[in-house]
């Protein structure tokens, strides 16, 4: 159906005012990531500084033995989006959950966001608590000791006493994409405190400490914990807003290609009505210029009667 100028022009400020919502969705994404970026900065720093004592343990205390996860009551952690504009982020976590979940038999499913909830239950689990993820970077502490909180009340209505705790989040990829990963945070990484207990000790000054050995290593456990649960809340936040970001730039593009169709087709239709109205005002020059010869025409005969 041919549109006329005025619904082309109604449509072309409709679509401005569109591109115009999705690049402020574009600079709110750029910049809502950028604290996440710093917690997660901070925090392996953080992490560091709980990996230097545990090496000062193990220097002091000798290697921790290997647990095994036999009996261990496995529990997962997905991280995923309560926000919209990101496409299906928690469809593809919620699939990594069920790999995870086959893989471990997990029994135990700890979601954050109720959309991530709702991505697992549509994928045919069913999380036992849901939280809220943070919406601010200064939250990301109260989440990840909340969630501490619910793994010691986990581990102390197991019989084994024991948990083995898994983290799904989104991770960054390269050329700005955005995977599922599956990390595991409990028992400790065997690997890990191998390299930490034959690390040599390089000061001059032996490790002491204050505390009993065995509240040394559940604080130095607690404070591993927090490191990780903190900073794959903060790079599953990092993700989001890169994924909507990628989202919105698509968008633009899309908005920029329909803008650039509608400015063509409002070119053509003013070209055509301009044309038009020259047409009608030479026809009308063409009927008035004939008009007037018919005239002088009529008034020669008259003329020569006489």
């Amino acid at each position: 159906m041919a549109q006329t100028l005025e619904i082309l022009t109604h449509r072309t400020e409709t679509m401005r005012s569109i591109r115009s919502i999705v690049r402020s969705m574009k600079t709110m994404s750029v910049i809502n990531a950028r604290p996440y970026e710093q917690a997660a900065r901070a925090i392996e720093a953080y992490r560091e500084t709980v990996l230097d004592g545990f090496h000062a343990f193990l220097h002091r205390n000798g290697p921790l033995p290997i647990d095994s996860e036999r009996g261990a009551v496995p529990v997962i952690i997905a991280f995923g989006s309560d926000n919209g504009l990101c496409g299906n982020y928690n469809e593809l976590l919620a699939a990594e959950v069920v790999q995870a979940v086959d893989a471990a038999r997990a029994i135990r499913l700890i979601c954050v966001g109720a959309r991530m909830e709702g991505a697992s239950i549509g994928a045919g689990m069913s999380p036992e608590t849901t939280l809220l993820p943070p919406a601010t970077a200064e939250g990301l502490g109260r989440l990840a000791s909340t969630l501490i909180t619910q793994l010691d009340a986990i581990r102390s209505a197991t019989s084994s006493g024991a948990i083995a705790v898994s983290l799904v989040f989104m991770q960054r990829a390269p050329r700005g994409l955005q995977v599922p990963v599956t990390k595991r945070l409990l028992p400790l990484d065997p690997v890990l405190m191998e390299t930490l207990a034959q690390r040599p000790w390089t000061s001059r000054s032996l490790p002491r400490f204050s505390l009993p050995p065995d509240r040394l290593l559940a604080a130095l456990i607690r404070g591993y914990l927090f490191a990780g649960l903190f900073r794959a809340a903060a790079e599953a936040l990092v993700t989001e807003n890169a994924a909507r970001l990628a989202r919105m730039q698509q968008a633009e593009q899309s908005v920029d290609e329909q803008l650039e169709d509608l400015m063509a087709e409002t070119r053509a239709v003013r070209q055509n009505e301009v044309t038009t109205e020259l047409l009608d005002v030479i026809t009308g020059f063409e009927a008035l210029k004939a008009r007037d010869e018919r005239r002088k025409k009529t008034g020669q005969r008259g003329g020569d009667r006489r």
